[in-house]
């Protein structure tokens, strides 16, 4: 059976953040994830979670300028000490949150920039990464994201990650695998997840309803059939609902009932 996780930063935003994992815990969740945590002390969101008995799954590394549009550093040449102090940011909240997995995102390709050159350090900054969270046996995610939400994004495809995988040479690198984006950047869904689930190297799946992004029962998706599927798979992990609603949260989660 799917398990699935509200992301707190898309989710119950008609309430301040640290109330939103108690209206989570109403609706039936058992595990949140949200974008980043370090506006909080840890031992704040561990609190919020020990008392509602949730589960941290997913934040994300810290982005660099977030404000100033940048989304991630790790294929930034020059930003190497920067990238590093992130990730090491990053694990002392996922080890006091008790969290398995951190989004680590690769970056906005700057404009003029050699692709050679980019790859080559986004490989190296994930495999030094990768060699830290394997001191707290944490996985670090790598996520293709579609151009069209985040124009000249390093990461599109998941044909993509996978071969990044394969030169980082990590097993605690793996893929975060968004259908929202997949289905914008490529499509072909179903054959994407027979394909990869198997390998063992998909730690986190993120859902939306397409083109919206709003609740996953409404748009071109058939996300009934594709959590049949998951769960035919084998896939143990978390399905993080990384949406928009298209009102309030609580009055559009019926689709989720016949899973909980």
């Amino acid at each position: 059976m799917p398990r699935f996780a509200a992301n707190l930063s898309m989710l119950y935003t008609e309430l301040d953040f640290l109330d939103r994992f108690a209206a989570a815990a109403r609706d039936g969740f058992q595990a949140v994830e949200f974008l980043f945590p370090y506006a909080f002390a840890p031992a704040v969101l561990a609190s919020r979670l020990q008392e509602r008995q949730l589960q941290q799954v997913l934040f994300n590394a810290p982005p660099g300028d977030w404000d100033a549009g940048e989304r991630g550093l790790a294929c930034l040449p020059g930003r190497e000490d920067e990238f590093r102090a992130g990730i090491e940011q990053a694990l002392v909240y996922a080890q006091r949150l008790g969290c398995p997995c951190v989004h680590v995102m690769a970056g906005v390709k700057p404009t003029g920039s050699d692709p050679s050159e980019l790859r080559d350090r986004y490989v190296q900054n994930l495999r030094w990464a990768g060699s830290q969270a394997a001191g707290q046996d944490v996985k670090l995610l790598i996520e293709p994201i579609n151009a069209r939400d985040m124009p000249g994004y390093f990461l599109n495809r998941q044909d993509q990650a996978h071969a990044l995988l394969d030169a980082i040479g990590s097993e605690h690198v793996q893929v975060q695998m968004d259908l929202y984006h997949a289905q914008i950047a490529e499509g072909d869904l179903s054959a994407k997840l027979r394909r990869y689930l198997p390998s063992g190297r998909i730690a986190h799946i993120q859902i939306a309803g397409v083109p919206e992004r709003h609740e996953p029962d409404v748009g071109e998706l058939n996300f009934d059939y594709l959590f049949r599927l998951i769960d035919e798979l084998g896939y143990s992990g978390w399905i993080g609902c990384e949406y928009r609603p298209a009102a309030a949260t609580s009055p559009g989660l019926a689709w989720l009932q016949p899973w909980l």
